[in-house]
């Protein structure tokens, strides 16, 4: 792994085991799984049901209650509109939360556009859900609450465990996009009240392009991809086999090495958010330091802007988020971090840092070495420096994204 590589939010490698159960997947079995009385497409089949064993073990899951989709932005688009569309004869109100991922936030949009009504929750400043809130919220037409297990930004783990007991209680459905906690913190559905839950492949060092939807039994969608019937008819398409398999690979080594990973992550997190927030003056964390997972340090530097640090740490080699976009599409700074009270301008300071399986003690002393010199140097150029008045005209024009939201 590349020296300096901390920001596994964004996108992880993939572990080698993991390729190396793909590649005969690739080369040798190639069956299509739909094609019966032949033995390619049993192996492909084989191959297909043993994956769905390993992520649904991974989760504790029934492996029936696993749908295979192109990725977590397919499953949560699947789990919201299949919710609405399969339960609007019964209510068109969903619940939200603020702070949600982009697959979800924009498919929330697209509901109400035909009708559903959305409530989206406040957080606090560290940026939790309360769940009274969501109880307050909770209405006879409403038929599905979806907040996410963790907020893979700033690192707050959410209660969901508590917003999904008020959602049973009220007879709601409850959805949870675990993508951000999944390699980080141990899921149990056996014992946790979650109907549908998203899942990503690639958070767990598997391949990019696979997610899953888990859908607990008894709970039904309204299809979205029609055609052959393939997943249950939720997902209808031949199943990319190579990446299905390297997903239950993933998952499976996952189950056995998440423990010792997180052991050994965690003490690096600390060093470096303590080392940061000690060594250079007027920074703040992000996010809460309790209830926060164990891979992310998010940090906010006074008076300059995300962009500057982000492109001066890339000049020294070490590769990290900022915090002042949402996305690498507008300057516009994070709406998460807006949402938690923080103002328009402290927020396109912030760097955000996600560590890894492959993330070592030298990343970590690779910032602390570089990053309190860059500080300095782009203070002293700032425009944002006590005695400069800040002017949002600075930032562009405050548009839309390409889906027009």
């Amino acid at each position: 792994m590349t020296k300096g590589y901390m920001d596994y939010q964004s996108a992880s490698p993939v572990d080698p085991r993991v390729v190396e159960a793909m590649i005969p997947h690739m080369t040798e079995h190639f069956g299509n799984p739909s094609i019966l009385f032949r033995s390619d497409g049993d192996a492909a089949r084989q191959a297909l049901e043993e994956a769905r064993g390993h992520v649904a073990g991974f989760i504790g899951a029934d492996p029936s209650e696993i749908i295979f989709t192109s990725g977590a932005t397919e499953a949560n688009n699947m789990a919201l509109k299949g919710v609405a569309l399969k339960l609007q004869s019964k209510g068109k109100h969903i619940i939200s939360s603020v702070v949600e991922h982009r697959s979800v936030i924009t498919p929330l949009k697209y509901l109400e556009r035909l009708g559903f009504e959305v409530t989206r929750l406040p957080v606090d400043a560290e940026g939790f859900v309360n769940p009274a809130d969501v109880e307050a919220a909770t209405r006879e037409d409403t038929i599905l609450i979806s907040v996410m297990m963790a907020t893979g930004e700033v690192g707050t783990i959410q209660p969901v465990g508590k917003i999904a007991d008020i959602a049973k209680a009220a007879g709601v459905l409850f959805h949870t996009d675990a993508v951000a906690a999944e390699a980080w913190i141990p899921i149990d559905v056996s014992t946790l009240p979650f109907d549908i839950m998203t899942l990503s492949s690639n958070d767990i060092y598997g391949p990019r392009g696979v997610g899953a939807l888990y859908i607990r039994k008894g709970v039904r969608l309204e299809a979205l991809v029609h055609g052959g019937g393939q997943e249950r008819g939720l997902r209808s398409g031949t199943e990319n086999i190579a990446g299905i398999v390297g997903f239950g690979a993933a998952a499976r080594i996952m189950g056995e090495e998440m423990e010792a990973d997180t052991a050994r992550v965690r003490p690096m997190r600390d060093r470096l958010m303590e080392g940061i927030l000690e060594g250079i003056a007027d920074t703040t964390l992000n996010g809460p330091r309790e209830r926060r997972l164990p891979n992310n340090v998010n940090i906010r530097l006074a008076y300059i802007e995300g962009e500057s640090l982000l492109l001066s740490l890339d000049m020294e080699g070490i590769s990290v988020s900022s915090g002042s976009a949402c996305s690498a599409k507008t300057l516009e700074p994070s709406y998460v971090q807006l949402a938690m009270g923080i103002k328009h301008e402290e927020a396109h300071g912030s760097l955000q840092f996600t560590f890894g399986k492959w993330s070592t003690d030298e990343d970590v002393d690779m910032v602390l070495e570089v990053l309190p010199g860059i500080a300095e140097r782009l203070r002293e150029m700032s425009a944002f420096r006590p005695g400069m008045e800040y002017d949002k005209s600075n930032f562009g024009h405050h548009g839309h994204d390409e889906e027009g939201e």
